[in-house]
């Protein structure tokens, strides 16, 4: 397995990918419903086109799972799909969205990339190589306590369901730590948390394309990352929790 080779094309998907949806930004003439509140845009369908047939001309025997077009049955790898985390801050012009790649062999995840354009940030992890921000390395935050803790989470587009639940660990993480935010990225919340900006995530009901490229970024930069009983986190689990570390098991004791 090259992973130089799948790195560069990771890179080259994700800019090319993000420069579709610079291009969009501010502009759309259409926004569509997959559900209630879940948007889909020309902008998500455009640049996710593009950053297929980018890794296809590169590696056109690999599998793909894509948010949008779905499975594609391949060999040697498989590369993972979201054109636009962060749909609805897109449509509404915040600038807090991201292409999210991820690429995996058996599972596995090799390598992460993802991009902000608006916010001109690239975040890149490589398996046993480390994350980088912009090239340079990046780490977790060493914040000791959770009452000392900058926390992000997100709630899933079918929150009306568990409404209950989802404000009872808001409410229990709120009160406990420094603050909590809502950012509307599962990807970027994951590479925030690599670069310390945040010291803990959490969220459930996310698919494979919203958490496995910034689930390796998280990792190599020296993240936890579990699901709320503690138990190890895989892509095919739709709930995570992902921290500096150190203040993990209080994090998941107001989580289970």
């Amino acid at each position: 397995m090259d992973i130089e080779r799948i790195k560069r094309v990771g890179i080259a998907a994700a800019c090319n990918g993000g420069k579709v949806l610079q291009k969009h930004f501010g502009k759309l003439r259409s926004v569509r419903k997959k559900g209630i509140i879940d948007l889909v845009t020309e902008a998500d369908t455009r640049s996710e086109a593009i950053i297929i047939d980018t890794i296809t001309k590169a590696f056109p025997d690999h599998a793909i799972l894509a948010e949008e077009s779905g499975t594609r049955q391949g060999s040697g790898g498989r590369w993972i799909i979201d054109p636009l985390d962060g749909t609805t801050n897109f449509a509404h012009n915040l600038p807090f969205f991201c292409v999210s790649i991820a690429f995996a062999v058996d599972d596995h995840i090799l390598a992460g990339f993802v991009l902000a354009p608006l916010l001109g940030e690239l975040f890149v992890g490589v398996k046993d190589q480390g994350a980088q921000l912009n090239g340079a390395p990046i780490v977790v935050s060493s914040t000791p306590m959770l009452a000392d803790s900058l926390l992000v989470t997100g709630f899933p587009y079918d929150h009306q369901t568990l409404f209950d639940s989802l404000m009872e660990r808001f409410g229990r993480c709120l009160t406990a730590a420094q603050g909590v935010r809502r950012l509307g990225s599962a990807a970027l919340d994951l590479c925030y948390v690599a670069s310390g900006r945040f010291d803990g995530f959490w969220e459930q009901h996310l698919k494979p394309w919203d958490t496995a490229a910034g689930f390796l970024v998280a990792a190599e930069a020296g993240a936890r990352t579990t699901v709320f009983s503690g138990a190890p986190y895989s892509i095919d689990k739709d709930e995570i929790v992902s921290t500096n570390g150190v203040i993990h098991n209080e994090l998941l004791n107001l989580l289970e």
